[in-house]
């Protein structure tokens, strides 16, 4: 008889020829065939996506720059606004205190026209009051009261 070995060796091609036979190859290659496309089309996926997270990547870099940009040009509008809104106000705040200063000034001016209106008029009252003094002592009777009558009208006329 033959050996062991031998046996083994015809059984291990007795049961390759059967694999030949029911096509166990072809499905093997056809098994690797389709992982072989499968690890293809995943790696084609692969390159797509990092392609479009590439391009967003992108897209999202120029839109912060363009926000960025966005942002200086709205801090650059405030930043003038409030230099012109702080110089309306100081303007304003000028123009308050001219207006109150020559208030003042003009009530001042009004206040010293009134004095020196009082002052003449206390000193008419002063002068006629010594000028009536004056002629009663002098003069009496009829004359006396002309004199003083037309002195007095003349004297108002000229302080009114």
């Amino acid at each position: 008889m033959l050996e062991a070995e031998s046996w083994v060796a015809l059984a291990f091609l007795c049961f390759l020829g059967l694999l030949v036979y029911l096509g166990a190859h072809r499905k093997m290659i056809a098994a690797i065939d389709n992982r072989q496309a499968r690890i293809k089309s995943e790696l084609e996926k692969a390159r797509r996506l990092r392609e479009e997270a590439q391009t967003l990547l992108g897209e999202f870099e120029r839109k912060a720059r363009d926000a960025e940009t966005e942002a200086q040009a709205i801090i650059a509008g405030a930043k003038a606004e409030a230099e012109r809104l702080a110089a309306e106000a100081r303007l304003k705040a000028e123009d308050f205190v001219a207006r109150r200063t020559k208030m003042a000034e003009t009530k001042i001016a009004q206040a010293e026209a009134q004095a020196v209106a009082d002052v003449r008029s206390a000193a008419a009252d002063a002068a006629v009051a010594a000028a009536e003094k004056i002629i009663a002592t002098a003069a009496k009777g009829k004359v006396a009261e002309d004199l003083l009558a037309r002195g007095i009208a003349e004297i108002r006329q000229k302080f009114n």
